[in-house]
């Protein structure tokens, strides 16, 4: 972190005003002073993966920041014009120029302080100084992961946390099932927050979702920038409590922006082109999960790994007694809430009941298992598994999920259905 200077030991020719007016500007927008080195070393302090991305532009604006912090203020316009002149739509960069020249004939009390300038927009690049501000003084805990991530299975390479609060996607890389933190992004959320109910509320939705599809930027409005991927918005449990809406994805930025305000779009997460493109490549459609979160709960790897265990003993529980045949055993696996589709838990019921008394035998196989915590619930989980079904008259195989409720008897599940 940039060691910014104590206004009472700044000694120039320049008029302390300006000076002040400088200090302002960076402790307002030093979250850009180091994001890029940041993102070049993993948790532990060891440097990343090559694959981990560096923003040039924030690299830029670092050398410009540490220009104003050791009083050159000069040398700092250049560094500024450099980032203008390789990214002429940053439109931080250029409010960060205008007030070094602006703090040349007057004082500043902060940023953006041009006569007549428009206050929406200058607000909205307040606004996102200030979100990154906090990410950059936000430290990641080297020996806690976020809760949500319980198990990631085999195909799952890469897992993403959107932290709507503080403005920032995760990137977590699975090494042999556990979570480990490998880069984070600036994102841009809904104008009207999170907890998204219906069309056109302009909201973000909190929930654990999938990537479904990449649309190439040939096939977008220029809104969308170099990409999109859409993610499974409604999912299941949306459904079940009635929210709807649909076409959220993560996407880029119009070509006439780097970047946007923390809340900005129609409620799709929204990053920097340059970012979405990185991101993009660690993507797999259809597998790579998106967890959307307003806050994240960073737990002791202990604390995960008991909450894995408790809950996968609950899924082969559940799976021995489907195999066994011993139908009552196994329906007591199910909340009195259940659905599955449009079949209520008496349907369900008396559904399983008449196809197994046709079994001689079952076998049932679970493999490729995810477990994640549903954000803002620590009693609902999200199970998904490849399964294996064979009997004595008939044999499958599906891509299922399950939903489990912790209730006072224990996990049980609220939702069953293919995935």
């Amino acid at each position: 972190m940039l060691a910014l200077p104590d206004l009472c030991t700044v000694n120039s020719g320049r008029p302390r005003h300006l000076i002040t007016a400088m200090i302002t500007i960076a402790l307002l927008l030093c979250a850009a002073t180091e994001t890029s080195a940041r993102k070049l070393h993993s948790k532990n302090g060891t440097q990343a993966q090559p694959s981990t991305p560096v923003v040039e532009p924030e690299s830029a604006l670092v050398k410009t920041l540490v220009e104003i912090r050791n009083n050159r203020l000069d040398s700092a316009l250049l560094e500024v014009n450099k980032v203008l002149a390789s990214y002429p739509n940053f439109r931080l960069a250029h409010l960060i120029k205008g007030d070094l020249l602006l703090s040349r004939s007057r004082p500043l009390k902060e940023l953006g302080e041009a006569p007549n300038a428009p206050r929406e927009p200058v607000e909205d690049l307040r606004e996102e100084a200030r979100a990154r501000l906090a990410r950059y003084q936000r430290e990641r805990p080297t020996d806690r992961v976020p809760k949500f991530l319980l198990k990631l299975n085999a195909e799952q390479k890469h897992a993403l946390i959107v932290d709507t609060r503080q403005s920032t996607l995760y990137v977590f890389e699975n090494r042999n099932g556990e979570p480990h933190y490998l880069a984070d992004y600036y994102v841009t959320i809904g104008k009207n927050g999170v907890d998204k109910h219906k069309e056109g509320d302009k909201r973000t939705p909190l929930g654990v979702y999938h990537v479904t599809s990449n649309l190439p930027r040939a096939k977008l409005a220029d809104l969308y920038g170099s990409g999109a991927y859409p993610i499974s918005y409604p999912n299941e449990f949306d459904k079940r409590e009635g929210r709807g809406g649909k076409g959220i994805w993560l996407h880029g930025t119009p070509s006439a922006t780097f970047s946007r305000p923390p809340r900005a779009s129609d409620g799709c997460v929204a990053l920097t082109n340059q970012d979405l493109d990185v991101l993009g490549k660690s993507l797999q459609i259809g597998i790579t999960p998106v967890i959307i979160s307003e806050g994240i709960e960073w737990v002791k790897t202990e604390a995960v790994t008991a909450l894995r265990k408790e809950l996968l003993a609950e899924v082969e529980a559940w799976r021995k007694d489907w195999a066994s045949l011993n139908t009552d055993a196994y329906l007591k696996h199910y909340a009195p809430g259940f659905t599955s589709g449009s079949q209520s838990l008496d349907e369900w019921k008396q559904q399983k009941r008449s196809v197994n008394a046709g079994k001689a035998w079952i076998k049932v196989a679970l493999e490729n298992v995810s477990v994640f915590l549903y954000p803002g619930r620590d009693d609902l989980a999200v199970v998904a598994f490849e399964q294996n079904y064979s009997s004595s008259n008939l044999s499958n195989q599906m891509r299922k999920r399950q939903y489990w409720l912790r209730e006072k008897a224990g996990w049980r599940i609220l939702y069953e259905g293919s995935a």
